[in-house]
């Protein structure tokens, strides 16, 4: 198992470019390689910087987004149209900008109980590839301050499901049911970004790469691709206590 690739930087907008400049590199080879680039996406506030910046000026002509697939690590069970909704950001922030068919975009239906939803799901991925492996080519993942990243929270059921790809888990400290990638399936990814940046994340980064291995309760240490590549882009703010092994940017 490769180490994974630290990169800290002193500003987050250097962090947003360097990490913009790494998904055109792998877009665009994926694309040479096999005519077709499959990204998944994060929600929250985190990646709202870099999905703006992918369709700013400077970077919508640098990758052929109508060879682009989106799909989501992991969903919040709220209507499509709700503020909440990571697809609904990600429409606002990126896909109303740039020329990508809506074909191209692979929702959660949360029209459906969650159960009904996260199958569904799994169905959608299953008809994409085909006969192929579902390996995506870059999945870009965020981390909570429990250390939770997609919606693989700390003690859910869905921390030791090993067969599923898409899985429906309720989470009590939120009231709320998310739909959600599994460890497995993230982990067969060929590239793995974490995107993390904000003081209040440092705790957790210092958990995730700590002595203590106990993944019920740090979720994000269940991801490390084999043979894939992991990276972590973070600021100084995160990633202070690591400087001794960080590759900086």
């Amino acid at each position: 198992m490769k180490d994974p690739i630290l990169h800290c930087f002193p500003e987050v907008d250097e962090l947003f470019r360097s990490l913009a400049d790494l998904i055109v590199d792998i877009a665009n080879k994926a694309i040479e390689e096999k005519g077709e680039f499959t990204f998944v996406l994060s929600g929250g506030n985190s990646p709202r910087k870099l999905y703006e910046l992918l369709s700013s000026s400077f970077y919508r002509d640098k990758i052929d987004w109508t060879k682009v697939f989106f799909f989501f690590g992991d969903e919040r069970y709220v209507p499509s149209n709700n503020p909440e909704s990571n697809a609904l950001m990600a429409k606002e922030t990126m896909f109303d900008r740039l020329p990508i068919p809506d074909s191209n975009i692979y929702r959660v239906n949360t029209s459906f109980s969650p159960e009904q939803a996260a199958q569904g799901y799994e169905e959608v991925l299953e008809a994409h590839f085909g006969e192929r492996i579902m390996q995506f080519d870059l999945i870009l993942l965020g981390l909570g301050n429990d250390s939770h990243t997609a919606s693989l929270f700390p003690y859910s059921s869905v921390l030791v499901d090993m067969d599923s790809a898409v899985k429906a888990v309720f989470v009590n400290e939120l009231n709320t049911y998310r739909i959600t990638f599994t460890a497995p399936l993230i982990n067969r990814a060929k590239h793995i970004v974490f995107l993390v940046y904000g003081k209040e994340k440092a705790e957790a980064v210092k958990h995730v790469f700590g002595e203590v291995h106990d993944s019920q309760k740090y979720p994000a240490q269940l991801i490390h691709p084999n043979p894939g590549l992991l990276y972590w882009f973070m600021d100084v703010g995160v990633s202070s206590f690591l400087k001794g092994s960080l590759l900086h940017s």
